[in-house]
C-alpha cells in the first residue's frame, strides 16, 4: 500500500515581521485551516508576533504535547473528544467568561457541551462532519452507504484513500457495523478488526492532509474526508459527491483551547476573543468551508459557502460525535489501529 502520509507534518510559519512586536503568540493548529490574512489582521491589531505549527490528526496533537511540546504553545485546536482527553491529562488551563468580552457570541447549543461544560477551557472554532466522497466519473451507482468504503464495488477497489486518524476511521467502521463506540465486547472488537483488515486490501492509501488533493488529481476515486475539505475539492474541479451514509456519519467540533503553562496567556485570550468576533469567525468559515459556532456570522458568509451541499445534510441524517473511550478500552482500539497500519 502506498503510504502517502506517515507522520505529522510540522510547518513553522513566520507570520509577521516580529522585530517590532511587543508580544508573542504560539499556535498549534490543523493544517490548511486558517487564512493567513486573518492571522495578519490579529497581529496588526494587537502588535503580536504569531508563530504556528500544524498537525494532521487529533492523535498527532496529543502525542506531540505528551512528548514535551506542552509549555511551548499558547493555544491549540483539538476536536471535541480530544478536548475531553486533554483535560483529563491535565493539559488545559481555564479562564473565566469575563476574560473574553465576546464570550456571549458563542451559539447557545455550543456553550454547555459535554466535552467542556460551560466552556471553561475552550471556545468553538468550526464544526462539520466526516464521511466520504466519490468520483462520479468512476462510479455511477447509488451513493448512500459506508459499504462503498468498507466493502467497495469493483469500480472503487484499489482507488480509496482513508483518513490517517484512528478515531474517525474506526468510528466510521463501527457505524457501518452497527456496533457501539468504545465497545469492550470481544466479539464486536473482533468483527471491527476483521472489517478493517479485509477492507485494507481495497484501499490505496492512508492520508489526511492529502485527502483533498488525491480526489482532485484523480489518484483516488473515493476517500474519507471532512465536509469542508470535500467542498474545496469540488471547488477545485473534482467531479465528486459528498455522501451522507444511511448508517450515519461523524459530527465534530474543533475548538480553540487555552493550554496549560501557556507562555503568553494574555495574548492567547486576546486571540480567542478575536475569533469570537462574527466577521473573524466568518473569515475562517469562508476559507475552510465548515460552519462556525458563533452568532451573527451569516451576513459575512459567501453564498457558495453558506449553501454548499456538504454543509447542508438531509434533515434526517444521523450523526455521532467520536467518543473518548476509557483508558482500558482505548488500548484495545489502539491495538486494532496499530495492527491495521502495519
Amino acid at each position: 500500500m502506498k503510504k502517502l502520509l506517515a507522520t505529522t507534518a510540522l510547518a513553522l510559519i513566520s507570520l509577521t515581521a516580529g522585530a517590532q512586536a511587543e508580544g508573542k503568540l504560539s499556535i498549534y493548529h490543523w493544517f490548511e485551516y486558517i487564512p493567513q490574512e486573518l492571522l495578519d489582521k490579529f497581529s496588526e491589531e494587537y502588535d503580536v508576533e504569531v508563530t504556528m505549527d500544524t498537525f494532521d490528526s487529533n492523535e498527532a496533537l496529543l502525542a506531540s504535547l505528551k512528548a514535551g511540546k506542552l509549555g511551548s504553545y499558547d493555544v491549540a485546536v483539538p476536536g471535541d473528544y480530544m478536548v475531553e482527553i486533554m483535560n483529563g491529562e491535565g493539559m488545559l488551563d481555564t479562564f473565566e467568561p469575563s476574560e473574553l468580552s465576546n464570550f456571549g457570541n458563542i451559539e447557545d447549543k455550543w456553550l454547555d457541551v459535554s466535552f467542556d461544560q460551560g466552556r471553561k477551557s475552550s471556545i468553538p472554532y468550526q464544526w462539520g462532519s466526516t464521511s466520504f466522497s466519490v468520483n462520479k466519473d468512476v462510479y455511477g451507482g447509488e451513493l448512500d452507504s459506508l459499504a462503498l468504503i468498507f466493502d467497495p464495488p469493483a469500480e472503487l477497489k484499489g482507488k480509496i484513500n482513508v483518513l490517517d486518524t484512528a478515531g474517525e476511521t474506526l468510528t466510521l467502521a463501527s457505524l457501518y457495523l452497527g456496533i457501539p463506540q468504545c465497545s469492550s465486547d470481544r466479539e464486536q472488537l473482533k468483527e471491527l478488526n476483521a472489517l478493517v483488515q479485509n477492507a485494507k486490501a481495497d484501499w490505496a492509501s492512508f492520508g489526511s492532509d492529502v485527502a483533498k488533493d488525491v480526489l482532485v488529481s484523480g489518484d483516488a476515486a473515493a476517500g474519507m474526508i471532512w465536509s469542508g475539505f470535500s467542498a474545496k475539492a469540488r471547488g477545485e474541479g473534482a467531479n465528486i459527491e459528498y455522501v451522507f451514509p444511511k448508517e450515519g456519519m461523524i459530527v465534530w467540533m474543533d475548538n480553540v483551547v487555552l493550554l496549560k503553562d501557556a507562555p503568553n496567556r494574555d495574548n492567547a485570550l486576546k486571540f480567542m476573543n478575536f475569533l469570537l468576533e462574527p466577521e473573524n469567525a466568518a473569515a475562517v468559515t469562508n476559507y475552510a468551508q465548515y460552519t462556525a459556532g458563533v452568532k451573527g456570522v451569516g451576513e459575512f458568509l459567501l453564498p457558495e459557502v453558506a449553501n454548499s451541499p456538504e454543509s447542508n445534510p438531509p434533515a434526517d441524517q444521523k450523526g455521532e460525535f467520536v467518543q473518548a473511550c476509557p483508558e482500558e478500552v482505548q488500548v484495545l482500539y489502539d491495538a486494532i489501529w496499530t495492527n491495521l497500519k502495519k
